[in-house]
């Protein structure tokens, strides 16, 4: 039954207008609010019906695009999963951070795709397909190796959450690793070797400190800390071979 009161503490910022280019603090109420409502409901409820120009990016609104992820009483989430029930009823909404702002919740996403584009995330492979037209086929082994890292939506919550990119902006982050990752140890794929290069350079993969903010923080539940290690362990050893070993590591 709908019955609860919710108090919105909303971090906002402006740039267009004078008075509002520094972040504030904005309080909203919202009443007849359902436990199993959703934070991202309540915050099209804020805008639609008490500020019109409160801004936020969604999509999907189903988990799956990652464009609302944002901090919820100081975690990074997908606004459109967390449920109402989860996070009390009174509720603080920030952009995610690391990023610059742009307005409210919405952050400039370009130095967060920059350093997934540096990473080459795309299949490479120069041998010709296969003479019977089908596909090129691995094991099921060989897919479990990279199989839980094809599950990123690039929506910046493990990267945001890490203190090694909030200190260093040009680290490329546990996302971008994620996605090399999942390149990385794809038996299918020629390469591994540019892209462990590329991670072994300075503001590659070496600034991870193992923190292991960015594992809770994923909505895809990837162990992103799991997954990283496996890239350092082959940089280190110079191929990609020995990666169950990693596995068994963690």
């Amino acid at each position: 039954m709908a019955d609860l009161t919710v108090t919105f503490k909303i971090r906002r910022q402006n740039p267009e207008i004078p008075g509002k280019e520094k972040p504030y603090w904005e309080e909203f109420t919202l009443t007849d609010v359902d436990p199993t409502d959703r934070v991202l409901e309540m915050l099209h409820r804020i805008k639609w019906e008490q500020d019109g120009t409160l801004s936020l990016r969604r999509s999907c609104a189903h988990g799956v695009c990652g464009s609302d992820a944002m901090r919820i009483n100081g975690v990074n989430a997908l606004a459109c999963k967390v449920l109402i029930q989860d996070v009390g009823t009174e509720i603080m909404v920030e952009p995610i951070l690391g990023l610059p702002v742009i307005k409210d919740l919405i952050v400039d996403m370009e130095p967060f795709f920059e350093h997934y584009r540096s990473v080459m995330p795309f299949f490479v492979n120069n041998d010709p397909p296969p003479a019977d037209g089908r596909e090129r086929l691995q094991t099921q082994a060989d897919k479990d190796k990279f199989d839980d890292t094809t599950k990123c939506i690039l929506c910046a919550a493990c990267t945001t959450s890490c203190p090694s990119f909030w200190a260093n902006g040009k680290y490329v982050g546990p996302a971008a690793i994620v996605q090399a990752h999942r390149f990385i140890f794809d038996t299918r794929d020629q390469a591994a070797k540019e892209r462990l290069n590329i991670l072994a350079e300075e503001n590659g993969v070496w600034r991870c400190r193992t923190i292991y903010n960015c594992t809770p923080a994923c909505p895809r539940e990837i162990q992103v800390t799991k997954a990283i290690g496996e890239v350092k362990l082959a940089i280190m050893r110079g191929s990609t071979e020995g990666v169950v070993k990693v596995a068994e590591i963690h």
